[in-house]
């Protein structure tokens, strides 16, 4: 959830203009803490772009700056100019209709993802096959993105099997955790369609889907019919970033594009059995620059 049009800091031509004050070094230290470490692409662009200020977007014309969260297209900044991420599995965000689109941050991932990433809106959701996708949602019967592979390659020696009572093979732990090794060693000598196929049969995730919404308002969507066949994977405790924190709720409710990082991040090192080396990062472009710039204007403005 981005906030881009209701902040008046990002607004570099606007009468609420925030001048920075001197001691600019130490502002950007501060602005910048929680999202150290990230391997992220030049924002010089996105700093090119904020300097002119808002433009039209050609397609709906409304007032943009970056990109436009409507027609999902980049305003003021060319395709060249950003990174472009391939992601490991497909994204599906089911949107709140009553979402606001300019505080969504899941237009982030859309525009750095954009062949992996589809945004729907809420009552529109696709059909899923239970074996091969997951929700990423807390609650009593969600599990861990570490045991997530074992209980979906459960689901799936319990659809092929032949015999319907007959209980389903169960993996020993170990077993998944070898084979998860076995195949990050494997992958690096095959060629790309063989490596693509190997990993598909040891990783059976496909398809992750996650729901933009405010907290309040995800019941009606966490509860349609259609969603209660996925296999439900809760994150590890992270704290959000995001500028925009829910009242009321704890520090632990992320944002959607901080949602879909994280998930990535644990699904590469604990499910692909891989050294993470920042492959995901570039997910948080907007989102990292975007927290700087408002973090340093309410630095500057006494509210930090």
């Amino acid at each position: 959830m981005s906030g881009l049009d209701q902040d008046p800091h990002l607004h570099p031509n606007g009468p609420e203009k925030t001048a920075f004050s001197s001691n600019s070094s130490e502002i950007n230290k501060l602005a910048d803490r929680p999202l150290q470490g990230l391997k992220l692409a030049s924002h010089a662009v996105l700093e090119k772009a904020h300097q002119r200020g808002r433009l039209k977007c050609c397609k709906c014309g409304g007032s943009r700056m970056f990109f436009c969260y409507t027609c999902c297209s980049l305003v003021g900044v060319n395709q060249q100019e950003i990174p472009s991420i391939k992601l490991p599995v497909k994204i599906d965000i089911i949107k709140h209709p009553n979402e606001t689109d300019g505080k969504s941050t899941a237009i982030h991932a859309k525009i750095l993802a954009p062949t992996d990433v589809t945004i729907y809106t809420y009552p529109c959701i696709p059909e899923f096959e239970r074996e091969n996708v997951v929700l990423v949602f807390p609650g009593p019967g969600s599990v861990t993105i570490e045991d997530m592979m074992q209980h979906l390659r459960h689901r799936t020696d319990c659809r092929s099997h032949d015999t319907p009572n007959e209980p389903c093979p169960k993996r020993q732990r170990k077993e998944e955790t070898l084979g998860a090794t076995h195949i990050a060693q494997d992958l690096g000598s095959r060629t790309p369609d063989e490596a693509k196929g190997l990993e598909s049969r040891v990783c059976p995730l496909e398809r992750v889907v996650f729901i933009d919404s405010t907290w309040n308002q995800t019941n009606r969507i966490i509860t349609d019919e259609r969603l209660q066949a996925l296999l439900q994977v809760e994150l590890k405790m992270r704290k959000t970033c995001f500028w925009r924190h829910q009242k009321g709720k704890p520090e632990t409710y992320l944002a959607t594009i901080e949602a879909i990082y994280y998930f990535l991040k644990d699904y590469h090192e604990q499910c692909l059995a891989q050294e993470y080396s920042g492959e995901y990062d570039n997910l948080l472009f907007f989102y990292s620059y975007l927290h700087s710039l408002i973090t340093k204007a309410k630095i500057s403005a006494g509210k930090l």
